[in-house]
């Protein structure tokens, strides 16, 4: 606990040192008062003016905006995530009725619809015309706030796209109806939900009964995650639940990891080219965003080209290394040890020896080029 604890405040300085937080006061219609607002802009945001963002919408945003703001800083500059813009609603003295239901529908009623139409008719429209944003939406809740970001799954089309439930305090029929509409929902949902073993006793075992529930569940779109964090209490558990929802909600945005690898991308039936189109077509899609292939996912899917002994998998991924890369020698290498090993050894020479003058990339250096294309030349008697 103190471990999580002291990387929150860590988070909480570097979001403050680094990060580009705006303070706006939002006049809102809907709600006849003026809303404060916490806005995390990414990093080099003006700079970059051809690039879009996911939002992410954090209710309780008096105290849960910074450590999801610091976590999405963090991991977006690690790449384990897209990076995107963080907006807080400051809602000190008012979560209740903002979250108020009808006693009878159990669905937002009075100041409840007040402010859910605040969010999905005026503040998402406003955040989305100001700034640069993609079509990704999550929302963030504890509790009370929790709940309440439920209701955006029984729009149609449903308003976010992923639900980080922390500690949720369900109103009557919440899970029930839940079940009934998550098979019907086309668009791929993100969803998790976490509890800890010091949570609040109602609210501990409400968690772990629906994640029974929910793991029930045939939808290929709905992508759930759940977690019971040993020792945390009703409050800690937002420390370590934000990072392990980002990071599982965002898991296809990061390179290739060591599982994926051994796992994916060496199964026999795999194409490794293929499968590396296919997971950044998968990026574009969800995230709308199109970025140049890594040069850890290239030297991922090369080396299980290699090993594989997928040669025109190989020669494909050599190709694109090739035009994203033209002055980083990769691409090279690929193309070199296609041709070594599908008999053009004088090809292979001569493209190991081009590479030479080109940018370095991991282990390919200069030497290890021309030791290749000496090793040929002697193997060969060229």
């Amino acid at each position: 606990m103190k471990k999580a604890l002291l990387i929150s405040f860590a988070l909480l300085f570097y979001n403050l040192v680094f990060s580009q937080v705006i303070y706006e006061d939002f006049e809102s219609q809907k709600l006849n008062s003026t809303r404060h607002l916490k806005i995390q802009l990414p990093r080099n945001y003006d700079e970059n003016i051809n690039k879009r963002y996911p939002i992410i919408l954090v209710l309780d945003g008096d105290y849960l905006f910074e450590p999801v703001a610091g976590n999405v800083d963090f991991y977006s500059y690690w790449e384990d995530m897209p990076q995107s813009i963080v907006v807080g609603i400051m809602q000190a003295g008012k979560r209740y009725k903002d979250c108020s239901y009808d006693k009878e529908t159990r669905f937002p009623s009075g100041e409840g619809t007040d402010f859910f139409e605040f969010i999905g008719m005026e503040l998402l429209p406003y955040i989305i015309k100001k700034y640069r944003t993609v079509d990704f939406v999550v929302g963030v809740g504890h509790d009370f706030t929790a709940n309440f970001i439920n209701y955006f799954l029984f729009k149609e089309p449903v308003i976010f796209d992923g639900y980080i439930n922390l500690s949720p305090d369900f109103a009557p029929q919440m899970k029930d109806r839940i079940m009934e509409r998550i098979p019907s929902i086309k668009e791929k949902v993100y969803y998790y939900l976490a509890t800890g073993s010091n949570d609040i006793k109602d609210l501990k075992e409400s968690a772990e009964s629906f994640d029974r529930r929910l793991n029930s569940i045939k939808n290929s779109s709905f992508h759930y995650y759940f977690d019971n964090f040993d020792g945390a209490t009703h409050y800690s558990l937002a420390a370590r639940g934000i990072p392990n929802a980002l990071e599982k909600m965002f898991s296809i945005y990061r390179p290739i990891s060591p599982k994926e690898y051994s796992e994916v991308l060496m199964k026999p039936e795999t194409s490794t080219y293929q499968y590396l189109l296919d997971r950044y077509k998968t990026i574009e899609d969800l995230f709308g965003i199109k970025q140049k292939i890594r040069i850890h996912d290239f030297l991922s899917v090369g080396s299980a080209s290699e090993k594989k002994k997928d040669w025109e998998s190989l020669r494909e991924i050599a190709n694109l290394a090739n035009k994203q890369y033209p002055s980083k020698n990769i691409g090279d290498y690929f193309l070199g040890r296609f041709y070594e090993e599908t008999g053009e050894h004088k090809k292979a020479i001569r493209t190991f020896q081009a590479a030479y003058e080109k940018e370095e990339v991991d282990y390919i250096t200069g030497d290890f080029l021309l030791n290749r294309a000496k090793k040929i030349k002697n193997d060969f008697g060229y």
